[in-house]
């Protein structure tokens, strides 16, 4: 059997871009402080182009976007498993410049425009080698304690998961992560023309899922949720789907009875639940007609109490997501063509050094925000 070892090479490919800048990153710990201080990669390693690994590249961040799952380990410390267990660095949806590359990658050159797919996996469990490399045994997914993220001046990637973009916007670009996961829910979840779609929750993956479902052709086509200006927003995103504000308190079933007529008296054929919350799940439970599905793209507690029975009476599927895979190259042709407008969605900019400031917009509800990108402006004083 052979076996391929990475190491690390101090031939270089020196960037043709100027670089003085220090590389900073937006940093959390377990006692949920957040703060932006010096990291790594060095700018000195950077602007000659050291420490690269075979296949690796050295990416100038641009544009991120803070995902629920960053402020989530910022104020909990953990999701499920994954715990912050000391310094860690947030982020996971980026694009941004190729600054160097490794002498053995020859599709990227400095200059290129690219967006991060932010895992890097081994290639040789079970999941890598049948295509589904969300699952791979040994992942290692960026802003995943302990693996460090990318909200950070400069990051060296695998050359492989950094895809080109051409002329896209770094917005855009950062933008394809959260697409990317409503892109596999919707294969996944086998959205066809003309079905009937409930997508519950109107925050930025439910919104993302909500213009997929529409570019499908799902109708009627209903979105829920808890704010009455999310909801808003969401008319004005696809203005033919039909909204519905659910109250607290009030009992699942009857929320299930209230989608339904809110739709004609259509019952979903599959409902999109991008919360996670356990209440929203048996509400899009109650509301799926017989023989149809519920896909969970939400993360939501360890542990849930669902109405089993409703379920199997009803053999209704329940399945669930896990990222992605695969989803970087379609994501990439459907916000070029204009199939997939994700402009409309960030509501809020701020530079790398007020990050703090774009995380308290994040991750208040009050302020209205639906998708908040930091962003770094260039490299060179």
């Amino acid at each position: 059997m052979s076996t391929t070892t990475t190491t690390t090479t101090t031939t270089k490919t020196t960037p043709t871009i100027t670089i003085s800048k220090p590389n900073v990153g937006v940093f959390t710990d377990p006692e949920h402080k957040l703060w932006v201080a010096e990291s790594q990669p060095a700018v000195e390693t950077v602007r000659e182009g050291k420490e690269l690994k075979e296949g690796e590249v050295t990416v100038g961040i641009r544009s991120t976007g803070i995902c629920g799952s960053d402020i989530h380990f910022w104020h909990a410390g953990r999701i499920g498993p994954m715990v912050v267990t000391d310094s860690h660095i947030l982020g996971h949806e980026s694009a941004g410049e190729v600054l160097a590359v490794h002498p053995d990658v020859t599709h990227l050159k400095p200059g290129d425009r690219v967006a991060i797919e932010p895992n890097v996996i081994c290639n040789a469990c079970e999941p890598c080698l049948t295509g589904r490399y969300n699952g791979c045994l040994k992942m290692k997914f960026l802003s995943t304690p302990p693996v460090d993220g990318l909200l950070r001046r400069y990051v060296n990637h695998p050359a492989i998961w950094c895809h080109k973009i051409g002329a896209m916007s770094f917005e855009d670009g950062a933008m394809l992560e959260p697409l990317s996961v409503a892109l596999a829910g919707m294969e996944r979840a086998g959205v066809r023309l003309g079905d009937s779609v409930l997508v519950c929750g109107a925050g930025p993956i439910g919104l993302i899922t909500l213009l997929c479902c529409a570019a499908a052709g799902a109708e009627p086509l209903v979105v829920t949720d808890i704010d009455d200006g999310r909801l808003q927003f969401a008319q004005e995103l696809v203005p033919r789907a039909r909204t519905y504000k659910v109250e607290r308190g009030t009992e699942t079933e009857d929320v299930g009875r209230a989608i339904v007529k809110l739709a004609s008296g259509v019952q979903p054929a599959i409902a999109m639940e991008c919360t996670g919350v356990e209440s929203s799940v048996s509400n899009a439970i109650y509301a799926t007609k017989f023989g149809g599905k519920v896909f969970v793209i939400g993360v939501g507690r360890p542990e849930m109490t669902l109405p089993f029975m409703r379920l199997s009476t009803q053999e209704i599927d329940l399945q669930f997501q896990y990222r992605y895979c695969n989803t970087w190259p379609r994501a990439i042709r459907l916000v070029e063509a204009g199939v997939i407008d994700l402009k409309r969605l960030v509501t809020h900019r701020f530079p790398l050094e007020e990050a703090v400031k774009a995380f308290e917009t994040a991750g208040d509800p009050k302020t209205g925000a639906i998708k908040v990108l930091i962003q770094s402006e260039g490299f060179g004083d």
